[in-house]
């Protein structure tokens, strides 16, 4: 019988996970159903392009606010003469640690074609191109925003249950790397206090609805986007010999970057070389003098990064020597964004991971290596200074839809896409999951 005070403790233990576990769900349930659901659809009706998120920012600011929130609006330097629409809201209640949830709202300058009844109908013009173009949720953006004010709602009517500062953070311009940056540019820890933890998730198309994917290492490659610019002398279509041509050249580039993966990068080693965008010339029967590539380049080490830029700045600027260009006239490789890998913290995601499969099950907690290179900019909060940090998926398929495509009856399209879309109800499993992280690591 002496050790009847020990097992009681342990079940006493046991019994008030359950039933945190219960309380969150429910609540979270309930919140979707009266209020989150019909945010969501708001959001994923009005969505706004990178660095003109204006509208998006004020309700989330208002939401974040009427839940209890001190909010800080327009955090971030300008780029372009365009103020920053990044948010920081702060709630500080009692001693213990500060703890950063990030999530993203910007949209995607794609027609929406999911056949959705609240598909997006937005148009606006870009700051890039200064044309009208449409604009799509095609990343799940909305998702992220929306499960940020479900959690900023829980942990405001909870604060008996934690004790420390939590930070949320709405952060603009994911979709063109950079957003954190042009926060941090800004010295946002030296004005509202430097994060202990930080935290982020992403919902995921063709990942299972209701499970969360966790795991150790880097979950998303670094990037570089980098424009390439091509000279060349002009002429006339029916007389190339009096001229150098850009696209020919620019064509030749373009095959002899994918050698730079496929034979000097090591075979179990990741890397991407795209050229997403190629434009020159303005008539079938002119030879221009300029062409000009968009590259996107991925990594997950600084190695790799190094052999791949070093790479496309010696094949472009030899090819370019070969054609007979002048060395004043040889293509030139710059950098426009960076940013670095996104590398989770080993024992943080080992305590989480815990707290999850408790929380949720065993079987909603997966540990999947991504089969991509995407990148994310959140590494830019949380790799210098060095913040301890968990990123994660959220499922954002419906079962019976994962099911139909494995059995060859549907496709499910990517992210990025025109039919892109996720079930408004990983919203709530992005809400849960994040308040069982934060109850961890603010619980009382």
């Amino acid at each position: 019988m002496k050790n009847m005070p020990r097992i009681m403790m342990l079940i006493a233990i046991v019994f008030s996970f359950s039933v945190v576990a219960d309380d969150v769900k429910q609540t979270v349930a309930q919140d979707y159903d009266d209020y989150l659901k019909e945010l969501f659809i708001h959001f994923h009706e009005n969505p706004e392009l990178s660095l003109i998120e204006t509208k998006t920012a004020a309700r989330l600011a208002k939401e974040l606010r009427s839940s209890g929130f001190t909010v800080t609006e327009n955090v971030g330097v300008e780029i372009d003469g365009l103020p920053s629409t990044g948010i920081v809201a702060l709630m500080k209640n009692g001693e213990g640690p500060m703890v950063m949830m990030r999530a993203d709202m910007d949209g995607l300058p794609v027609q929406e074609k999911s056949g959705l009844s609240y598909a997006s109908k937005a148009k606006q013009v870009s700051p890039i191109t200064g044309k009208e173009v449409s604009v799509m949720h095609a990343c799940g953006h909305d998702v992220h925003i929306t499960s940020l004010v479900g959690t900023a709602r829980y942990m405001a009517a909870n604060k008996d249950k934690w004790s420390g500062t939590l930070m949320l953070i709405g952060q603009p311009a994911e979709e063109r790397i950079m957003g954190a940056k042009q926060m941090m540019d800004a010295n946002i820890w030296e004005t509202f206090g430097k994060p202990d933890y930080a935290l982020a998730f992403h919902v995921a198309a063709g990942e299972p609805l209701g499970k969360i994917n966790v795991f150790n290492g880097s979950p998303y490659a670094g990037s570089d986007s980098g424009n390439l610019v091509i000279h060349g002398v002009g002429a006339h279509g029916a007389s190339p010999h009096w001229g150098k041509d850009p696209i020919v050249l620019g064509s030749q580039i373009v095959l002899a970057l994918q050698t730079l993966v496929s034979r000097e990068l090591s075979p179990r080693q990741p890397g991407v070389v795209t050229v997403g965008s190629f434009h020159s010339g303005t008539k079938g029967n002119i030879i221009s003098d300029r062409a000009e590539l968009q590259l996107s380049v991925r990594n997950t080490n600084p190695e790799t990064r190094k052999l791949l830029l070093d790479g496309i700045k010696r094949i472009s600027e030899n090819l370019g020597r070969a054609a007979g260009l002048p060395n004043d006239k040889l293509p030139e490789f710059e950098i426009a964004q960076s940013t670095p890998p996104t590398v989770n913290d080993d024992p943080l995601v080992d305590r989480l991971r815990a707290v999850w499969k408790k929380n949720l099950g065993d079987d909603a907690v997966f540990g999947f290596a991504p089969d991509h290179m995407g990148a994310e900019d959140f590494p830019q909060f949380t790799s210098d200074p060095y913040i301890p940090s968990v990123y994660w998926d959220v499922g954002g398929t419906a079962l019976d839809e994962l099911q139909l495509e494995q059995e060859g009856k549907l496709k499910i399209a990517s992210h990025h896409s025109p039919l892109f879309k996720v079930s408004p109800e990983s919203v709530k499993v992005g809400t849960e999951s994040t308040i069982y992280a934060l109850m961890e690591l603010l619980g009382k």
